[in-house]
């Protein structure tokens, strides 16, 4: 038996049943979900990466970028009647530091490239360079200061 056994109870069973969750959630995905996922799995997606059905807290963001802090939902006919519970769900996503996307299946299914654009221009606002360079060598900052000589 492991010395730490007692450490991981509840959280660990809580682990448990959230990724067992975001499991069944990925086998199951929406018509919308699979055509929006070709397009960001493998860093397809200016080079982001995205998981899908990712818990945050209570909540499983449907595709969550979590370098650029950004969540991508999509809802069907049934959010219509679920507004409520999608604001507060959104309300506290965005409390995590998340920024939350929402499109309708519909957009993705018949706007694909728009959506695409939506979500880079929105991976780019606080990311203009996804992956900067260090900045070395000759094009690096130099010390401009001068000393003052007695």
């Amino acid at each position: 038996m492991k010395e730490d056994a007692g450490m991981s109870g509840p959280l660990s069973s809580e682990r448990e049943r959230a990724r067992v969750r975001a499991r069944s959630l990925r086998e199951t995905p929406t018509d919308a979900e699979s055509l929006l996922w070709y397009h960001l799995r493998d860093r397809r997606l200016a080079n982001f990466k995205f998981r899908r059905q990712r818990p945050i807290g209570p909540y499983f963001a449907d595709f969550a970028c979590l370098e650029a802090k950004l969540v991508v939902e999509l809802d069907g006919g049934q959010h219509v009647e679920a507004a409520g519970y999608d604001e507060n769900r959104t309300r506290f996503i965005e409390a995590q530091g998340y920024r939350v996307l929402r499109f309708w299946n519909n957009e993705v299914l018949t706007q694909t490239d728009a959506v695409r654009e939506r979500i880079l221009q929105a991976l780019q606002e606080d990311n203009p360079h996804p992956s900067p360079l260090p900045q070395a060598g000759e094009g690096a900052r130099q010390d401009t200061r001068t000393e003052e000589k007695p």
